[in-house]
């Protein structure tokens, strides 16, 4: 069918309608067919059930309910073309309905110093990983650690640490920027005037300040740009601040020294007009020297206690300390830098001004034997030659007010994207089932794991079927492992026959030997029934096996799948470049929903305690006696009890 764009159908239509067809809306016209005044009834072409005069036809198929018309997300990608009226209803099964999962949570640091950390279990859940391998919690905070390792940036910590070239380039624009906000650099931007020559007329005024006289004056208070030198010679047979005075006006001269922080307020009193006989109001204003307090204080020796004096020279090596001590690891320092950051809100040892008069200065030096850097090196890319540490918490938290995606560098992202009628299973078996209940619910940990023991077993599996839980750290994601039941009779293997062997020959294009795929002999018919009973998750592995196999998978795209846009940038030859999105099919990460668990066939976690190596017992061979088995009995009746049995013994002594 050809499709016309709204403007040219309205047009059309308006010049073919007639004079009686304009405002008739009756299916029963009765009247005459005449030229240029009426025309004749017809219905519907596709058979809506609507009747109306022949020469509106083209404005109905504008609303005709059964008019093939592109999907509502044929921008995002998909491609159906479907009646008017079942677009509502395909939206819940368009391919290119997607979601993506924005489910966030915290994992902080390792904190050495704090008692409950768990440092041993953390060191040898890494030793024996290898061994074991199914740890859901430790796998998870591998992969969160390796995500954050690719965000964390060196420049950010360590800026003196960068390459020479990267150093001179941050100050040549550091020097721009200055320029540019101060009006010092850039002379385009004023006309060519610096702050050393100033113009003879006063102009710039902005609110009553005149921007002259305030650069000026910035150029007598700055230390960092030499002004103070310019100015006192400038100024040498008269005060600065008699000068202020006598040029600015009292609003001007108080908000320029309370800009830089050298204001000295003494109040006074003065007579009001108010009906209070007297008022305090700011007084005389004098600055004074911004002076620096340091925490630490150099010790000296008095000539009287030494007994010879020797001139020699200080290293570093004449601490007795190894070299290598003298380097810190980078990801432990990078991470306690961060989380200084994410926690206090500020950098570590970084300058505090606590009023307008002290300022706290601390300085931290830090040698790392990959340093220097690049400009856009990550710890991920410093880490890479090491060996695997797990320098993160096993145990995540959820993201509050203060600490979340925006604010705080240890949160991290779900980030899957599912198709709008699987993200609901998503969320409540992966992240309300399995993640909240890692720790010590789902998964479950030895008591003594803060001794350093690593056992650790899974209590739930599905109800309708025996499976395992996993975690993919290549797809970071969820997954069912079922559980195979093999008879114990069952050890034939199946039969060889020639036939087979070409047929498998020939489905794999001539590779024969070990490992035979058997699978691949069935007719591609049965090949696309078997995968559809799979899930999402096992049908994006599945495609991956063989050429087979991904023709078969890609038979169930179009409804099982879901299209995304791929955003590329395209290079021409002229230099140009533009951005171009790709429509991407693809399957899911969602395994099969489940809608119960029922706690596992596995002995309780006592039983693990009687062979747990981190289970010390106290044997006492000795007996104890009792309290009422003690050598003196009273006479009396009365009960012996523990209160009386410690009492007696303190009144004894």
């Amino acid at each position: 069918m050809t499709c016309f764009s709204g403007r040219e159908q309205t047009r059309t239509s308006r010049v073919r309608q007639h004079v009686h067809c304009d405002s008739c809306y009756s299916r029963r016209c009765r009247a005459r067919v005449e030229v240029s005044v009426c025309c004749a009834i017809t219905p519907c072409r596709l058979h809506c059930g609507a009747l109306f005069h022949l020469c509106k036809e083209e404005d109905h198929l504008l609303l005709c309910p059964n008019v093939r018309v592109p999907c509502l997300n044929v921008g995002y990608g998909c491609p159906l073309h479907l009646p008017r009226s079942s677009q509502a209803a395909h939206l819940q099964v368009c391919p290119a309905s997607v979601i993506c999962c924005t489910m966030e949570w915290l994992r902080w640091p390792i904190d050495e110093t704090n008692p409950h950390s768990n440092l041993a279990l953390q060191d040898n859940v890494m030793e024996e990983n290898k061994g074991q391998g199914e740890a859901l919690d430790l796998a998870m905070a591998l992969v969160d650690q390796s995500d954050l390792f690719s965000r964390l940036k060196m420049k950010h910590l360590y800026p003196e640490m960068m390459e020479e070239e990267e150093i001179k380039e941050d100050k040549k624009e550091g020097k721009m920027v200055e320029g540019f906000v101060n009006g010092v650099a850039d002379k385009e931007s004023d006309g060519g005037n610096s702050l050393g020559e100033p113009e003879d007329n006063h102009v710039g005024q902005v609110g009553g300040i005149n921007r002259e006289k305030y650069n000026m004056y910035e150029m007598m208070f700055s230390m960092e740009r030499g002004g103070c030198a310019a100015t006192a010679q400038k100024h040498q047979d008269g005060g600065v601040l008699e000068r202020l005075q006598e040029d600015l006006t009292p609003q001007e001269y108080n908000m320029y020294m309370v800009h830089h922080g050298r204001m000295l307020v003494s109040f006074g009193q003065i007579k009001a007009c108010t009906p209070r006989e007297k008022d305090f109001v700011y007084g005389s204003l004098e600055p004074i020297p911004v002076q620096t307090l340091r925490s630490f204080k150099v010790r000296t020796l008095s000539w009287t206690t030494l007994i010879s004096v020797e001139s020699c020279s200080v290293d570093t090596s004449d601490l007795g300390a190894n070299e290598e001590d003298w380097f810190t690891d980078e990801a432990a320092a990078t991470l306690l830098g961060y989380a200084e950051e994410a926690v206090m809100g500020h950098k570590i040892s970084v300058s505090k001004a606590a009023d307008g008069l002290y300022v706290d200065v601390g300085t931290q030096t830090h040698s790392f034997h990959s340093a220097p850097y690049k400009g856009k090196t990550t710890l991920a890319e410093v880490m890479v030659d090491r060996p695997l540490k797990l320098l993160l918490q096993l145990q995540a938290e959820s993201v509050n007010s203060r600490n979340n995606r925006t604010s705080c560098v240890f949160t991290y992202l779900c980030g899957h994207t599912f198709h709008r009628r699987e993200y609901a299973t998503h969320y409540r078996n992966v992240h309300s089932d399995i993640q909240t209940g890692l720790s010590g619910w789902f998964e479950q940990r030895c008591p003594l794991a803060y001794l350093g023991c690593t056992y650790i077993q899974k209590r739930f599996h599905p109800s309708t079927h025996k499976a395992t839980v996993c975690y993919n750290q290549q797809l970071r994601t969820f997954n069912l492992r079922p559980s195979l039941v093999v008879s114990e009779g069952d050890t034939s293997q199946p039969p060889k026959s020639s036939g087979d062997s070409s047929l498998t020959q020939r489905r794999r294009g001539g590779q024969t030997g070990v490992g035979e795929d058997y699978l691949s002999c069935f007719p591609y018919e049965v090949l696309c029934h078997i995968v559809g009973f799979l899930d999402s998750l096992s049908l994006s592995q599945l495609a991956l096996v063989s050429k087979l196999m991904r023709q078969v998978c890609s038979s169930l795209l179009q409804e099982r799948g879901m299209v995304t846009l791929s955003w590329e940038r395209k290079t021409y030859s002229h230099g140009g470049a533009k951005w171009k999105a790709k429509p991407v099919w693809e399957f899911s990460h969602l395994f099969s929903p489940v809608d119960s668990w029922r706690m596992a066939d596995i002995p309780p976690i006592s039983s693990h305690l009687k062979v747990c190596p981190y289970y010390e017992t106290s044997p006492h061979s000795e007996p104890i006696p009792l309290p009422s088995m003690g050598e003196k009995q009273e006479s009396s009746q009365e009960r012996i009890t523990l209160v009386n049995h410690f009492t007696g013994k303190r009144l004894q002594q």
